[in-house]
C-alpha cells in the first residue's frame, strides 16, 4: 500500500469569518471523510494560522510568520494509505474543502524510505 498526504488549503480570512453553524457543518464534513476513509487515515490534523508559524529560510534563522505570501494557507492535512492514487483520490473526494470555493486539497503520493 502507498501512502498519500492530502494538504487541505483555505483562505484563512474566511475561516476566520465562518458563522459557528458554517463551522459545525465543516466539522461535520471531516468527520464523514473520517467514517469513509476509516483505517486508511495514519494521521491527520488542523494547523494554527499562518501567523503563528515559524520559518526558515536561506539560514538557520527563524522568522515570524508563513514561508510564502498567499491567498491559500495550509490549515489541515491527513495521511492516509491507499492501494493506489485512485483510492486515494476517491477518499480525498469526500473532504468538504474540495467543493469550497476559497479552498482545496492537494495529494502528494509518499516518498517510499529505502
Amino acid at each position: 500500500m502507498a501512502k498519500y498526504l492530502l494538504l487541505i488549503y483555505g483562505n484563512e480570512q474566511i475561516w476566520d469569518r465562518l458563522s459557528e453553524q458554517e463551522r459545525k457543518d465543516l466539522d461535520a464534513g471531516h468527520a464523514a471523510f473520517a467514517a469513509a476513509a476509516g483505517d486508511a487515515i495514519l494521521a491527520g490534523g488542523a494547523l494554527l494560522p499562518t501567523a503563528m508559524a515559524t520559518s526558515l529560510r536561506g539560514g538557520p534563522t527563524p522568522t515570524d510568520g508563513p514561508f510564502l505570501e498567499t491567498k491559500e494557507a495550509l490549515g489541515g492535512y491527513y495521511l492516509l494509505e491507499a492501494p493506489d492514487l485512485d483510492a486515494a483520490l476517491a477518499l480525498a473526494e469526500r473532504l468538504p474543502e474540495v467543493s469550497a470555493a476559497h479552498g482545496g486539497v492537494e495529494i502528494r503520493p509518499m516518498r517510499e524510505a529505502s
